[in-house]
């Protein structure tokens, strides 16, 4: 410690703990640079303040600073204190004060939408952050933060998002199965609805704990059990999307009796998976070549290195190779086009090395066979796989582009690119051959102002629209009032009532309409509509036209709701792995689900 410069004139006995960095000739190199005698850290102080030197020995040397009594009276040699200064003699923040309500509150959020561990709230930088902004707020530690602070926040969360359900006319439902880094199962719930301002909101329900074995019964049991915890209302249930595995299927069809959906990403996966092992054994060849030149330059840095400069002598673009992923067949395609890219490259590199596999013509040929036929479908995952705009009513104008255009025949294709887009294409279409899947993608699509009746078949519209109608008097009957008087959003407040409104009701009952009609007109009117372009919202187009289509308005609030795709319970337990890191393997699952519930809604 003798290295440190004592602060001359000091009164303070809190210098004795802190001095200054000396120069050449023994005076302070920085005089607002101030150095702790225990630990050796820099601690930046202005005008002599020592706000900063107390909270530095209060953190890091709690005994030192109890042996030496600091008050809060204690003065400064400074006679104009700083701001920091100022604000310290103003004490702290009472826990049951709104402003410190306030900053926990800011804290916990930064923590569960962070997916940070409670331990942050402890580390040393964490804490001297939060001082040098509010020296007047003291931070409680982890357990107040896992034991009090997360659970009133996903109690209050919980209570917002049940309430904006439950106000909803329909939702429906994604749900996918995971199981963590040291393997304990879970079951994700997201719910999808309109809200009253036409907008398409997603919210994660439970990331729940599912021991039990995955059977049919006990799938649809968990289902059910979320559903009824959160005190929501089946029979408001328009679909439920999930991957194409039997016993989920079963669960919702079998158990449950909820309109069911198969995962549109999964089909499309499952269906260029098949179709390309059915060219085998001329695609296992390239595909295993591919494999094997990506492997020899993960694994030498001289041969990136090499590559890298192959690149650049031939002007081609400066781009690593992709490895393909077996869940992802997205990821296949780019491998393959990454390859056919830097094929002159690689040669140029692997010319050279007698024991690295090297591609041939014929495997090139292969490639690019293989690459024009999947190249083409690459983002139809990715589109249908958004949760905040409408996509189960571009399912059948998917379908129906990908076997019209798409996936045809072109000229110029070899046999190898034909076999494998009509291998696609047909497997595709089977997985959408259902009655009660064809009917709810069918209503979907006339509901969207963007398509109407112009991509469904002839023969299936007519039975579209009769479904339509019937379902459209069905509603107004159930609500025992004509489609006059059904809900509408927005609506100025009322006005007060006249007489002459009330002697309006005594009109005779002959020129009112019956729920057939009501429905009948709505439905002429509608489809009497210009179509809207491709890139708007329909959701838009309803938010506008609701009043004036108020049945319409109500069933289209039923099935654009629903979700193309899984995806969106993909994506919690990509949150939930997150959570669930490897240094954090040992949560308990009910910490797990408020933690990923507030991290997806918070």
């Amino acid at each position: 410690m003798e290295d440190l410069v004592q602060k001359k004139g000091v009164t303070s006995p809190i210098w004795q703990y802190f001095g200054f960095q000396a120069d050449e000739h023994g005076e302070p190199l920085d005089i607002n640079a101030v150095k702790c005698r225990l630990c050796r850290k820099s601690i930046m102080t202005k005008d002599g303040n020592t706000s900063n030197l107390r909270a530095h020995l209060r953190i890091h040397h709690p005994n030192e600073c109890a042996k030496l009594g600091l008050t809060k009276g204690e003065s400064s040699s400074s006679s104009q204190p700083s701001i920091i200064g100022a604000f310290a003699k103003c004490g702290k923040y009472k826990r049951d004060s709104a402003k410190w309500q306030e900053c926990t509150t800011s804290v916990t959020r930064y923590l569960v939408k962070g997916l940070l561990p409670f331990n942050t709230v402890e580390k040393s930088s964490f804490t001297e952050m939060l001082q040098t902004l509010n020296s007047q707020y003291e931070l409680p530690g982890r357990k107040y933060f896992s034991k009090t602070a997360v659970p009133d926040m996903y109690n209050s969360v919980r209570a917002e998002v049940e309430g904006l359900i439950k106000k909803a006319d329909f939702y429906s439902l994604t749900t996918d199965m995971w199981s963590s880094t040291n393997m304990t199962p879970y079951m994700s719930l997201t719910a999808h609805f309109i809200s009253p301002q036409w907008e398409l909101q997603s919210k994660c329900l439970e990331t729940v704990f599912f021991p039990e074995s995955h059977t049919a019964t006990n799938i649809a049991e968990g289902l059910r059990s979320v559903i009824q915890d959160w005190n929501l209302n089946e029979e408001k249930i328009s679909c439920i999307t999930t991957d194409n595995a039997a016993n989920i299927k079963s669960a919702v069809r079998n158990e449950l009796g909820w309109q069911w959906l198969n995962c549109f990403g999964h089909n499309l996966h499952l269906a260029v998976t098949n179709s390309v092992k059915k060219q085998r054994p001329c695609t296992d060849r390239a595909l295993g070549v591919c494999q094997s030149v990506i492997g020899t330059f993960s694994h030498s840095w001289q041969k990136k290195r090499a590559l890298l400069k192959a690149q650049q002598e031939l002007q081609l673009p400066e781009h690593s190779l992709i490895t393909d992923c077996a869940t992802r067949w997205g990821s296949k395609q780019k491998m393959i086009e990454r390859i056919i890219e830097q094929a002159p490259a690689i040669g140029r590199v692997l010319a050279a090395d007698r024991r690295a596999q090297s591609l041939t013509w014929q495997d090139l040929d292969v490639l690019e066979a293989m690459n024009k036929a999947l190249k083409p479908i690459a983002d139809f995952t990715d589109i249908l796989s958004g949760e905040d705009y409408v996509t189960v009513s571009s399912l059948l104008p998917t379908l129906l582009l990908l076997k019209s255009d798409t996936l045809s025949e072109s000229e110029g294709d070899v046999k190898l690119t034909k076999d494998i887009k009509c291998g696609i294409l047909t497997e595709l279409e089977s997985k959408y051959d259902c009655d009660s899947t064809k009917r709810l993608m069918c209503i979907a699509t006339f509901l969207d102002p963007r398509f109407r009746g112009e991509r469904i078949a002839e023969d299936d519209l007519r039975q579209t629209k009769t479904e339509i109608h019937t379902e459209m008097v069905k509603m107004m009957q159930e609500q025992g009032q004509t489609g006059e008087s059904m809900r509408q959003e927005d609506e100025p407040p009322a006005k007060k009532k006249t007489l002459g409104s009330y002697l309006s009701k005594a009109k005779p009952p002959r020129g009112s309409f019956t729920e057939e009609e009501r429905a009948t007109a709505e439905l002429t009117i509608y489809e009497q509509e210009p179509t809207v372009d491709g890139d708007d919202d329909p959701l838009a187009w309803w938010r506008t036209n609701s009043k004036r289509l108020p049945i319409m308005a109500r069933l289209a609030r039923k099935y654009l709701c629903v979700c193309a795709t899984s995806t969106p319970s993909e994506r919690v337990f990509s949150t939930a792995g997150n959570v669930v890191s490897p240094s954090r393997s040992h949560l308990k699952p009910d910490k797990v689900n408020m933690l990923v519930f507030l991290a997806k809604n918070a």
